[in-house]
């Protein structure tokens, strides 16, 4: 049986130079360097994971622990074929806010109600895989052509770009920590070599994380890293479970967000596919699949849905590592994160302008990535409608706009997402028909001609 016949391919040692030469998804590092590139990947989600659980009122702890299994899950469904790592979702934020009457502050009572709707989205989402699977992805190619998935990927970096230069303009001394933060990891990425290059998130935050200490800590001019939350956490400790509760309402409500999913995982997918040179398409059902199946895992203990995670893409496209194996690892860290309360306490003691500026160059990396898609495709801006195709899109998506049909919130990427394809089918079908009439009536011209 040959290897595309086989569900995971066959990993080989990696061989080359780690200044030089990228580490391809069937690649596998040593297990020191496996291990230190596997943490940065869990560093690189932490904060967009425990986020996204404390603004919908899920518990944080339980949502590391379930990304963790999560991960691993996703590892094995595609066949590790696909380099990705499973965080809590930020596109069920409107509709469970929806759903529960959540205000945003304290524990979630009606937290039930979302997990009923959401394993119900992760159902129908794993449905559109098993699909995909089963057609190809010659369909969502049409629907979804470069011009289209370099937008989405695109809108996926400014949408967020909002909330994480807000989260660092409270005062003077975050917005210069942020600074600070960008700096070391620029650092890094440009003057190191070798592994230290390949760790540069990792390294610059720590190096940053230390210039804070001294600023703030020893010589008073922001606020302290508080380290008492870490003497106050227990060292092991199962994290709170709960049951789902079944509502027709609340599923007909979450049940779309597959919909926001599909678009912007297809988008990561692309982005994943452009950096490493290699068609990832055939695996797009498997992936589709993987992550519906996860978040139904994940809200049928508790936890929220699950996507794969832009920063840890933002984190392949700088250390030019795409080896599958890392994501393992860091869902291994991402467990034991949520089975230790006084882990998860440490790295809590991050200051916010210290994540905010490090997803500054994750999300712009991301951005880039996008425009990288339409150079590589050869995209032609000189058409019409290439350009109101992105110039629409990238407009709505960075300034977060949204529709709302009924009491579903499609969310600005979802929004964006929705108008870029529209607008492709649209546009693209009429300017087919005026290049039909155009050539048409040269043929006639030629014809009375002669």
């Amino acid at each position: 049986m040959n290897e595309k016949e086989t569900w995971f391919p066959k990993f080989k040692p990696y061989q080359g130079n780690l200044d030089t030469t990228p580490v391809q998804t069937d690649e596998y590092l040593p297990p020191a360097k496996s291990m230190v590139l596997g943490l940065q990947h869990a560093f690189a989600m932490f904060g967009a994971t425990v986020l996204a659980p404390l603004l919908m009122g899920f518990d944080p702890n339980l949502t590391i622990f379930i990304t963790g299994i999560g991960t691993i899950l996703f590892f094995l469904i595609t066949g590790g074929r696909m380099p990705s790592y499973l965080g809590s979702s930020f596109a069920f934020i409107g509709a469970v806010a929806a759903v529960t009457g959540y205000s945003g502050v304290g524990v979630n009572p009606n937290i039930p109600l979302a997990l009923g709707g959401t394993i119900a989205c992760g159902l129908l989402y794993a449905a559109i895989g098993l699909i995909v699977m089963k057609t190809g992805t010659a369909w969502i190619e049409k629907l979804m052509p470069p011009i289209v998935t370099g937008a989405i990927v695109m809108i996926i970096g400014l949408n967020l770009a909002p909330v994480t230069i807000k989260s660092v303009s409270g005062n003077t001394f975050d917005t210069w920590m942020a600074v600070v933060t960008i700096l070391c990891i620029c650092a890094v990425a440009v003057f190191t070599r070798g592994m230290i290059r390949r760790l540069l998130l990792l390294i610059g935050l720590v190096t940053a994380y230390f210039v804070y200490f001294l600023l703030a800590n020893v010589m008073g001019f922001g606020k302290p890293i508080d380290f008492s939350v870490i003497g106050n956490a227990a060292w092991f400790g199962l994290p709170s479970f709960q049951a789902p509760v079944f509502e027709a309402s609340a599923m007909l409500l979450i049940a779309p967000v597959a919909l926001i999913l599909v678009a912007e995982n297809l988008g990561h997918f692309k982005a994943v596919s452009a950096m490493t040179g290699k068609n990832l398409d055939p695996y797009m059902g498997r992936a589709f699949l993987a992550d519906g199946v996860c978040t139904s895992m994940s809200a049928s203990v508790g936890g929220t849905g699950m996507t794969t995670y832009a920063e840890n893409i933002g984190v392949m496209a700088v250390t030019k590592v795409y080896s599958t194996t890392i994501f393992v690892v860091a869902g291994v860290f991402a467990i034991l994160l949520g089975l230790s309360p006084k882990f998860g306490a440490v790295i809590s003691t991050i200051p916010v302008a210290l994540l905010g500026g490090a997803s500054i160059v994750v999300f712009g990396l991301i951005t880039v990535a996008g425009a990288k898609i339409w150079i590589d495709n050869k995209v032609d801006f000189t058409k019409n409608s290439t350009l109101l195709i992105a110039a629409v899109s990238l407009i709505m998506g960075t300034g977060n706009f949204s529709l709302h049909i009924g009491s579903f919130d499609l969310g600005g990427i979802g929004t964006a997402t929705l108008a870029a394809i529209f607008l492709n089918f649209f546009l693209n079908r009429g300017e087919e028909k005026t290049e039909e009439l155009k050539d048409e009536s040269s043929a006639a011209a030629t014809a009375v001609h002669h």
